[in-house]
């Protein structure tokens, strides 16, 4: 796969809009554009969408989950595998799930809003169970107005157990900064991109720590 292919095959799997891809783009290379590029600076794109969160699929992999809810799903079931609660995080282990909650084999046969809307909830109220996310409450934070602003403290509070928003705000912040770098406008305003880049990181520092358990 060249270079171009990979970033445009990157930008769909994390679900990066083109404008979100130009302020990258400029942020790694200075330039706006693919074609403006070196292959070198092509290939810091690559790596930057790799930590990022996007992962080459396998040669002999199964096709890319279709459908108007499988991005959704995709995202929610890898939050679950980094806030710890599932251990596999492939589409098969989802596609399971779908089936245990709907009956029906495939998300891209998931067509209606109601039974999508059963396997949303049903992993949300996972996610809050076992990953400790706390849905529909912000307390006047900008970043817990985002759902991966909440799954994100989610994790934080595995890895630094008694976390509390009074007393580690700002480690919460350093920890997040770290990761994506500054932002002076405050963490609430992360792109799409950069949250699922904070959560892939605290995802691998809770697996690694549950190896080790």
């Amino acid at each position: 796969m060249s270079a171009i292919a990979a970033i445009h095959a990157g930008l769909r799997q994390l679900g990066i809009d083109q404008d979100d891809a130009r302020d990258l783009y400029e942020r790694q290379t200075g330039k706006r554009s693919l074609r403006e590029m070196s292959a070198r600076q092509q290939q810091a794109i690559v790596d930057e969408l790799r930590r990022l969160g996007f992962q080459k699929a396998s040669r002999h992999g199964s096709k890319p989950l279709q459908g108007p809810f499988a991005k959704k799903l995709q995202a929610q079931w890898i939050a679950l595998w980094n806030l710890g609660v599932v251990a596999d995080r492939t589409d098969a282990a989802l596609l399971a799930f779908v089936k245990r909650q709907t009956g029906i084999d495939h998300v891209n046969f998931l067509r209606d809003p109601a039974e999508a809307r059963k396997v949303i909830d049903g992993l949300k109220g996972w996610m809050a169970r076992e990953g400790g996310v706390e849905w529909g409450w912000s307390h006047g934070y900008d970043f817990l107005k985002h759902d991966a602003g909440k799954v994100a403290w989610a994790q934080f509070r595995k890895i630094l157990p008694g976390a509390t928003l009074i007393g580690n705000k700002l480690d919460f912040a350093r920890a997040v900064e770290a990761i994506v770098g500054d932002h002076p406008a405050g963490l609430g305003s992360l792109t799409p991109a950069e949250w699922r880049a904070v959560m892939n990181n605290f995802g691998e520092r809770i697996r690694k720590a549950k190896a080790v358990a």
